[in-house]
């Protein structure tokens, strides 16, 4: 990739990324989180800025903080600008903060999530688009915002979200392509995934492996650009340990509200990973959920519209009352990489090639293998 070098010359309006500079400007000056976009980063007036939830990638050269790159592969030693900073020649500073807002009534909160997400799923553009798509509640309602998109899913045969994605896209009369993972998929897409994302443990790789298939499937017909359901999870309490936090060991916090800004916390690194892969495979991904207005109106949920009597995500199922069939609505979904199989078949794979499980981390001395790397010890920086 060509490397990129700030200039007061630069603005926000790469290939990757068409935010209007105008939106940038204001929030730099009032200090505004969430000032009305899907998130952006690259350079206005000469200062490189990184949206508060980090939607887009954006890296600097550790050693020359002149030098710049929306992927990791056009710098020599790349680091991440972090999320909600900005870089100059007054220096690196955080100029973005999540707002936590006090919940309002309970109608109002109820009403704002449904408006926002009303809004911007049926803003997205369906030229070019395609839609990723397991047949949770997430997706399904990604997907009724542009009714005449293919829905994609990825899985082993026999997978949960594939059979999932199947029922949900009978129930909404929708066109269902499906991309049935084979062994040799995941050994040829291991090591591209590496390459693209910079990521090797075995967590993110059985993540974004199923995205990166569906990617390039999409890709493949004709489709640059996918429509996720990304961010709802973390904005709307998906999460199973949000269910009672008190008692979770996964959380710090000791509210629902609490352990979801945890879980908002995650994002930045997520999405750095996920956008990274699709890009890599040919798409550019579409989030609607994590659009300014829709995160602005998850902030200010309370925790029983977050998690009520074991039942998560209760404002988006809400919201998606009459968007979505009830059965859609109502459904549960097991996280991509073991919804997909992937997971498991990453690891039927690593011990097939002699990492055991009684080996330390024998999935990631897989990957590693697969990539033609060593597996580095303590001793390795």
């Amino acid at each position: 990739m060509t490397r990129e070098r700030r200039s007061p010359a630069t603005d926000l309006d790469g290939d990757e990324d068409a935010t209007d500079p105008a939106l940038v400007r204001t929030a730099l000056a009032d200090g505004d989180p969430l000032p009305g976009t899907d998130g952006f980063a690259g350079v206005v007036d000469g200062t490189l800025v990184r949206d508060v939830l980090g939607r887009r990638p954006l890296f600097v050269d550790a050693d020359d903080p002149d030098r710049w790159s929306r992927s990791p592969g056009g710098l020599e030693r790349p680091r991440s600008l972090p999320a909600g900073h900005a870089l100059d020649g007054d220096g690196e500073r955080r100029v973005w903060a999540l707002p936590d807002p006090d919940p309002p009534g309970d109608e109002a909160a109820l009403g704002a999530v449904a408006d926002a997400v009303d809004t911007s799923v049926h803003a997205v553009d369906p030229d070019g688009l395609a839609v990723a798509f397991s047949g949770g509640v997430d997706s399904a309602v990604v997907a009724a915002g542009v009714p005449g998109a293919p829905l994609y899913v990825a899985g082993f045969e026999g997978a949960h979200d594939v059979a999932a994605a199947r029922d949900a896209a009978e129930a909404m009369d929708r066109d269902l392509r499906e991309v049935t993972l084979s062994h040799a998929d995941l050994e040829r897409a291991v090591p591209e995934i590496v390459d693209a994302t910079g990521r090797r443990n075995p967590m993110d790789v059985a993540i974004a492996l199923p995205l990166y298939l569906v990617g390039e499937r999409a890709a493949a017909d004709g489709y640059d650009r996918l429509a996720v359901g990304q961010g709802a999870d973390e904005l709307f309490g998906g999460y199973a340990k949000l269910v009672d936090p008190a008692d979770d060991p996964r959380v710090d916090a000791d509210t629902v509200r609490g352990a979801r800004r945890e879980t908002v916390a995650t994002l930045p690194d997520q999405l750095e990973r996920d956008v990274l892969a699709l890009r890599a495979a040919g798409v550019e991904p579409v989030a609607p959920l994590l659009h300014d207005r829709v995160v602005a109106a998850a902030l200010a949920l309370p925790g029983h519209l977050l998690v009520a009597d074991g039942e998560r995500k209760v404002a988006l199922r809400a919201a998606a009352e009459g968007l979505v069939p009830e059965r859609v609505r109502s459904a549960e979904k097991k996280a991509v990489q073991y919804g997909t199989y992937v997971s498991r078949e990453l690891d039927r794979l690593a011990r097939q090639a002699g990492f055991k499980r009684r080996m330390d981390d024998h999935v990631g001395r897989y990957v590693a293998d697969l990539c033609g790397e060593e597996y580095p010890t303590d001793g390795d920086a």
